[in-house]
């Protein structure tokens, strides 16, 4: 790929922004001063700096981050902070996807893709892949049958479907951990409002194989997809 392309991929500037940057010297390939706009990189082998700095190259990027409350799952916003703005050199260069979206007020799990097919993978109601939450109520909560039966509940639109617990177990005390194979609007807020309980917590802490483990609230980390299927 041409150098002046690879760094316009990567939010580095326009071409005639890039064109200043080989100009004056600031790009350098496998430790030679790189002169011409059309100079043709490898992307896999050949080492790039700009200014000094690496720029790493990913052929796929995938990142688990443990969300904050107060920002929205989205590129952009105009009134709320977004978990893109979580997001650090060089990895905010990358077009990442967002992939099960959480609620603003709801913390945990959430995974950031450059392939639009592993996002829908993960998202897909085909794919049956496990969400687990940990969930605390506004009262004490002992009895899941209706939840491990199957409650109907609303999506987004004001359809109607079966929204099921596939697990479901007291962790203590208005505290509640709850395994569902979707993800739909709302749904496991509504699940609990549909049985007279309010959740005033919502934390996911698993996707398919992937945990959050002992990520810090607004700290990420890249991942193999190994790691979740």
């Amino acid at each position: 790929m041409r150098i002046d392309k690879y760094l316009s991929n990567l939010k580095y500037g326009s071409r005639t922004e890039i064109k200043k940057l080989i100009k004056d010297k600031k790009v350098i390939v496998n430790n030679e001063v790189i002169k011409n706009n059309d100079f043709k990189i490898d992307l896999k082998n050949d080492s790039v700096l700009i200014d000094g700095k690496v720029i790493p190259y990913f052929e796929e990027l995938n990142l688990v981050l443990n969300k904050p409350s107060g920002y929205l799952s989205a590129n952009k916003d105009n009134l709320h902070k977004t978990v893109i703005d979580l997001i650090d050199e060089p990895f905010n260069r990358y077009d990442l996807k967002i992939s099960g979206r959480l609620d603003l007020d709801t913390e945990g799990l959430l995974v950031l893709t450059t392939s639009g097919e592993f996002a829908h993978e993960i998202t897909s109601p085909n794919s049956n892949i496990l969400k687990t939450y940990e969930v605390l109520l506004d009262k004490d909560c002992n009895d899941f049958t209706e939840l491990e039966k199957g409650v109907i509940i609303k999506d987004g639109k004001g359809n109607e479907y079966l929204a099921k617990a596939i697990a479901i177990s007291r962790l203590g005390f208005c505290k509640i951990k709850i395994v569902i194979d979707e993800g739909k609007f709302h749904q496991v807020k509504r699940m609990f409002e549909k049985i007279g309980y309010i959740v005033i917590g919502l934390k996911r802490v698993k996707i398919g194989n992937l945990e959050l483990g002992d990520l810090k609230i607004g700290e990420y980390r890249i991942f193999k997809r190994e790691e979740l299927l």
